[in-house]
C-alpha cells in the first residue's frame, strides 16, 4: 500500500482491477483505493504474474503493507504475506509445485490448525498465535480460549486480540461482583461513562428471561428500502465524529452579525468588471476571509490539542466543509490568513472541485488549524457544529434573515447572519471564545473597513 501523503496512515481497497493469474506490466492499475476522503488508483511497480492478493475489497490496509505478490508463475510468495492478511493462503498445489515433505527443513515450526489458547492470566501455551498477539493478550489479560483466528491456517494474530478487547464489556467493580454471583445478566451497553455497565443496569435472571420470552414485533422484510453497509468514506466519518464527541468537551456559542455590509459588498463584487475575476466570490468566501483575519488576534482558537499539549499557530490554515456524494470532506486552505480575498476564494474553489471529483490529494485534507462549515444555504439559522480534532474550534455559518433590532428607540428589522462557534472546553474557556465571536461579528458588520487593514 503506497504512502501517498505525509499524513496518510491507511487506505481502503475499494475495487480490484486485476485477478490472480493475470499478466501484469509495470504501471498497470492493480486496484482502486480510498484514502482519508479521496479515491485514487494504485499502479504496479513490477512486471510478472499476479501470484496473490492479500486483502479483500473493503479492507482497511495500513500504508507500506504488501497488498499483492507479483513474480514468476509457481514462485513461492508466502514470505511476502503480511501478518494481517485477510485472504487465506491458497493450497500449495495451486500456488506452487508440491515439494516432497522430506525436503522441508526440519527447523521450520508447523503452525497448529487450532487457535492458540491464552488462559485467564494471559499466558499462551500453544504455538498457533503470533508473538505480537501473544504479548498483547498477556498484557491485557485476554482469554483467547476458543477464539477463532483470522491469520493463515486459523492462526491468532494481533487484530484478533484487539477485536476481543473491543468486544469486552466495561463493568464497574460492584456490577462485576453481582454478575459473578450468577443472579444477574448485563445489557450490551450500560448507562455509565463510555457505556460502562453499572449495578443499576443489571437485571435479575428471572426478569431478563421473562423479557426475552415476550413476543417481539417483527418488521416485514418487504418494507426494507435498502441496506447500506457502513464502509469507505461513511465509515471514516462515523468513526471520527464519534471519537470527536467522546474525547472532547464541546461547548457551542451562538451569535448574530449585521449582514448589511456583507451583502452590499457581495453585490458590488457581482457587478464588478468580469476581467477582475471577482464575480464568483461568495458570501461564504467573505465569511471565511473575515474568520481567518480575526483569528490572527485570537491564537488560542487557532490551535491544536494533542498528547496533552496545546500548539498555537501564527498563520491560519483554514479548513472548510464540502458536501459531496461520498460524504462530508474538509479540505484545508494553506496560509489562508496571508492570502488576498481573491486568492483565498480561488483556492477554495479548486479544493472544492477536487473533493467533488474525488481527486483531492491526502495532504490537502490535513493540517487545518480552524474549520468553517456553512449550512446557511439550506435555511439553517444556527446549529451545533462538531469539532474536527485535534482542532480546538469550529465555526458554523447559518443563513441571513431579518432580526428585530432597537435603533434610537424604534424597532427595525435588519438582516443578520447566524454564527455558531464550538470549542473544546478542555483547552479554551468560554470568555475568550465569546470575545472572538464578538470580534468576528464586528468585522463582518464592518466588512469594508476590515478589508482595508
Amino acid at each position: 500500500m503506497p504512502k501517498l501523503g505525509n499524513t496518510m496512515e491507511s487506505a481502503i481497497i475499494m475495487r480490484w482491477s486485476k485477478n490472480v493469474g493475470d499478466a501484469i506490466a509495470e504501471g498497470d492499475v492493480l486496484c482502486e483505493i480510498e484514502t482519508d476522503k479521496a479515491t485514487m488508483e494504485v499502479e504496479s511497480t513490477a512486471s510478472g504474474t499476479l501470484l496473490a492478493r492479500f486483502f479483500n475489497e473493503g479492507d482497511d490496509v495500513p500504508v507500506l503493507v504488501n497488498i499483492v505478490a507479483i513474480g514468476a508463475p509457481g514462485e513461492d510468495f508466502e514470505s511476502l504475506r503480511p501478518e494481517g492478511s485477510a485472504v487465506a493462503p491458497q493450497p500449495a498445489a495451486e500456488s506452487a509445485p508440491q515439494v516432497a515433505q522430506s525436503a522441508a527443513p526440519a527447523a521450520v515450526e508447523q503452525p497448529s490448525s487450532a487457535p492458540a489458547i491464552a488462559p485467564a492470566n494471559g499466558a499462551v501455551t500453544h504455538g498457533g498465535i503470533s508473538p505480537r498477539a501473544r504479548n498483547l493478550a498477556s498484557q491485557k489479560q485476554v482469554d483467547m480460549t476458543g477464539f477463532p483466528g483470522t491469520g493463515p491456517q486459523g492462526r491468532i494474530i494481533e487484530r484478533d486480540v484487539r477485536a476481543a478487547l473491543t468486544g469486552r464489556q466495561k463493568v464497574t467493580p460492584v456490577a462485576r461482583e453481582m454478575l459473578a454471583s450468577g443472579g444477574f445478566v448485563a445489557p450490551d451497553q450500560g448507562s455509565g461513562s463510555g457505556g460502562r455497565i453499572t449495578s443499576k443496569d443489571l437485571q435479575p435472571v428471572a426478569a431478563a428471561s421473562a423479557s426475552s420470552s415476550a413476543p417481539q414485533p417483527v418488521l416485514d422484510g418487504s418494507d426494507v428500502l435498502e441496506v447500506v453497509p457502513v464502509k469507505g468514506t461513511r465509515k471514516i466519518i462515523s468513526q471520527r465524529m464519534l471519537a470527536s464527541m467522546q474525547t472532547t468537551a464541546q461547548l457551542t456559542l451562538n451569535a448574530f452579525a449585521d449582514a448589511r455590509s456583507l451583502m452590499a459588498y457581495r453585490q458590488r463584487l457581482k457587478n464588478s468588471p468580469e476581467a477582475l475575476g471577482l464575480r464568483d466570490i461568495t458570501l461564504n468566501d467573505l465569511v471565511m476571509y473575515a474568520a481567518a483575519r480575526t483569528l490572527l488576534s485570537f491564537p488560542d482558537l487557532n490551535a491544536q490539542y494533542a498528547n496533552e499539549q496545546i500548539t498555537l499557530y501564527r498563520r491560519v490554515h483554514l479548513g472548510f466543509a464540502v458536501d459531496t456524494p461520498r460524504g462530508l470532506i474538509v479540505p484545508v486552505i494553506r496560509n489562508a490568513s496571508e492570502l488576498t480575498l481573491k486568492q483565498q476564494a480561488q483556492e477554495a474553489r479548486r479544493l472544492a472541485a477536487a473533493c467533488q471529483n474525488g481527486t483531492i490529494a491526502p495532504d490537502d485534507l490535513a493540517g487545518g488549524t480552524f474549520t468553517v462549515t456553512n449550512l446557511g444555504n439550506l435555511g439553517i439559522e444556527t446549529f451545533t457544529p462538531i469539532l474536527n480534532p485535534p482542532q480546538v474550534a469550529i465555526l458554523g455559518v447559518g443563513n441571513i434573515h431579518l432580526k428585530p433590532v432597537e435603533v434610537d428607540g424604534d424597532v427595525q428589522f435588519i438582516r443578520h447572519i447566524g454564527l455558531s462557534l464550538t470549542i473544546n472546553h478542555q483547552v479554551v474557556d468560554g470568555a475568550p471564545a465569546a470575545r472572538f465571536l464578538q470580534a468576528l461579528t464586528l468585522n463582518i458588520a464592518q466588512l469594508e473597513l476590515m478589508l482595508a487593514l
